[in-house]
């Protein structure tokens, strides 16, 4: 074979494989895009669905209620609740043993009690129903309404990550309470209390939470594994008032 044809073989070979780097460059690319618009097409749906029923709350008389956080801030005893407001096990917690922690333990001195934000159900989604909650639970707080906040997002989940809170469904939550609407607004939109959530997920990350609800009393793990039951928040309360006497 002479020099020349040796040459244009070679070259042949150059032509073909920047054609095959090219169809595969056109591949990737154009699956990125209909990726990129399979997710802003469902996070838009999501957005624009219609608001839907709301399950409606009666506000609780609850003992010394400041931002998300009850009771005497000087008790001997702290409790710290670490939640997503998607999950369903901390919808339990506040359904069935909540009240009775705050009954029994905030509201006769002996503990505070202090609602701490974990967002983590949406970490792989491009819908974000986790922080949003959050960011709107914390904008009712602005307002001194974040229990009533808090009752009415759990009184209305529909399982993670199903577009039950989605902005305007959020929006709709503190309409229905009353909150100032241009108040809440712009805190929601401006992502107002971001730092605070942040600051939340470190420690909790630095407590090496894995799971909510994750209960600590004192800075110890309530049950760790599993969610605690009234008896044994009690009983990590009762042991902390012992071992501060």
């Amino acid at each position: 074979m002479t020099v020349s044809k040796r040459s244009a073989v070679k070259q042949r070979r150059a032509d073909k494989r920047k054609r095959e780097r090219q169809t595969t460059f056109f591949v990737i690319a154009g699956g990125v895009v209909l990726l990129i618009a399979a997710v802003v097409g469902i996070s838009i749906y999501q957005q624009n669905q219609p608001v839907g029923d709301i399950n409606l709350i009666t506000p609780k008389d609850l003992p010394n209620p400041q931002g998300t956080a009850l009771g005497d801030p000087n008790a001997p005893v702290r409790i710290d609740v670490f939640e997503d407001f998607q999950c369903p096990s901390c919808q339990v917690y506040t359904a069935n043993i909540e009240m009775q922690v705050i009954n029994e333990l905030v509201a006769t001195g002996q503990a505070y009690y202090v609602f701490r934000q974990y967002p983590f159900l949406d970490d792989r989604f491009a819908t974000k129903e986790s922080d949003q909650a959050a960011n709107a639970s914390l904008c009712a707080a602005e307002q001194d309404r974040f229990w009533d906040y808090h009752d009415m997002i759990y009184a209305n989940m529909e399982g993670e990550n199903a577009g039950a809170f989605t902005d305007r469904r959020l929006a709709a939550f503190a309409e229905a309470l009353d909150l100032d609407m241009g108040a809440f607004n712009s805190c929601y939109n401006a992502n107002k209390y971001q730092s605070q959530i942040d600051q939340d997920i470190r420690d909790a990350l630095a407590l090496g939470i894995s799971g909510t609800p994750s209960v600590f009393v004192n800075g110890k793990a309530v049950s760790p594994g599993y969610v605690p039951g009234f008896e044994d928040i009690k009983a990590a309360v009762e042991a902390a008032l012992a071992a501060g006497n």
